[in-house]
C-alpha cells in the first residue's frame, strides 16, 4: 500500500514538471508578457544613432530692379498708378487726409523707386516685402497700413486712410508692385535711414547762418517753403510727431540729400542745421479721426 502511495506521488509530480516547462516553453516563445502584449525592442549596445541632418537655409537674392508702375498687369494697373500719383502729387489725389503743403515724394524721392542712399531720399522699393515689421512707436509688429497712416498723421499733419479705402488700396498695391521679386523679410540693404556717426555737439547758431546760405534759397527765408521746395517748419510743415522732427532723422538726411542735386552737407553742417531746423515751431501731433 506504502508502494502505491510513494509511486503516485513520483508519478504526479513528474508529470506536473513535464507539463509545466511545456506550458513554459510555450509562454516564452509565442506569447509576450512584457507591457501587456506590447512588443518592445531594445537596441543592441554601444548603437549610435546619425546625428540629426542641419536644415540649410536658402537665401534668394536681394537685387535692386523694381518694375515700372506702367508695366503692371492689367488687374492691378490702375490701383499702382494711382498709388504712384499719391506719392507724387499727395495732396491732389488724397486731398481728404493731407494737412500741409508736402507730398510724399519730398522724402521719397521719385516716388520712392530710387536706390536710397546719396541723392536717393528714402526708397520704396522693398517695403512690400518688408511688412509686418516691428516698430518701436507700438512696441509691436505693424502692417503697411498702419505704417502709411503714421506717416498721413504726422508727416502730412493729417488723417488716416481708412483701410478699406480706395486710396490706401492703391497705396498698399503700388509697395507690393514695386517691391516684386525680393525675398519677403530678406534684409532690404537700401531701406531706411543710418544715423551720423560723430561725436560733433550739434551748434543751433551755426545752423541758422548754414540755413541762411545753403537752404532758403529753395526753403524759404522763414522755412516757410518755395515753389521749389517744401516748408521745413510752420503751420505748413510736418508735426513735431513725425520722424524728420527728430534731429539725428533730419540730419542723417540732408547730409545724403541736400542741397538737391548736389548733396556737399559734412556731417558737421547736417547735424548743426537739423538742430536749427527742428527747433523752429510747427504743428503739434495729435490723433486725428
Amino acid at each position: 500500500m506504502k508502494n502505491n502511495k510513494l509511486a503516485f506521488v513520483v508519478v504526479t509530480t513528474f508529470t506536473i514538471t513535464i507539463v509545466g516547462a511545456g506550458l513554459s516553453l510555450f509562454f516564452n516563445r509565442f506569447i509576450n508578457l512584457t507591457g501587456f502584449g506590447v512588443e518592445t525592442t531594445s537596441m543592441p549596445q554601444g548603437t549610435v544613432l546619425p546625428p540629426a541632418v542641419p536644415q540649410r537655409e536658402t537665401t534668394a537674392a536681394v537685387t535692386y530692379s523694381p518694375p515700372s508702375p506702367q508695366d503692371a498687369p492689367a488687374a492691378i494697373r490702375e490701383a499702382v498708378l494711382l498709388g504712384a500719383n499719391i506719392m507724387t502729387e499727395t495732396g491732389k489725389y488724397a486731398a481728404p487726409y493731407v494737412g500741409n503743403k508736402l507730398s510724399c515724394t519730398n522724402c521719397h524721392f521719385k516716388a520712392g523707386i530710387t536706390h536710397g542712399g546719396k541723392n536717393g531720399g528714402l526708397s520704396l522699393v522693398g517695403v512690400g516685402a518688408s511688412y509686418p515689421q516691428y516698430r518701436k512707436r507700438q512696441d509691436y509688429a505693424v502692417d503697411l497700413e498702419t505704417r502709411t497712416n503714421d506717416c498721413f498723421q504726422r508727416s502730412m499733419n493729417g488723417r488716416p486712410l481708412p483701410e478699406e479705402s480706395k486710396e490706401m488700396a492703391a497705396i498698399v498695391t503700388y509697395y507690393q508692385w514695386i517691391s516684386k521679386g525680393l525675398p519677403v523679410f530678406a534684409e532690404i540693404p537700401w531701406l531706411g535711414l543710418q544715423h551720423l556717426k560723430s561725436t560733433h555737439a550739434p551748434d543751433n547758431a551755426k545752423g541758422t547762418q548754414l540755413f541762411d546760405t545753403k537752404c532758403s534759397v529753395c526753403h524759404g527765408k522763414i522755412g516757410e517753403g518755395t515753389s521749389a521746395a517744401p516748408p521745413v517748419w510752420g503751420d505748413t510743415s510736418f508735426n513735431d510727431g513725425a520722424g524728420m522732427h527728430k534731429s539725428a532723422n533730419l540730419a542723417a538726411f540732408a547730409h545724403l540729400n541736400m542741397p538737391l542735386g548736389n548733396p556737399d552737407l559734412s556731417v558737421e553742417d547736417a547735424l548743426d542745421v537739423a538742430e536749427y531746423i527742428t527747433a523752429q515751431p510747427r504743428p503739434h501731433f495729435s490723433s486725428k479721426q
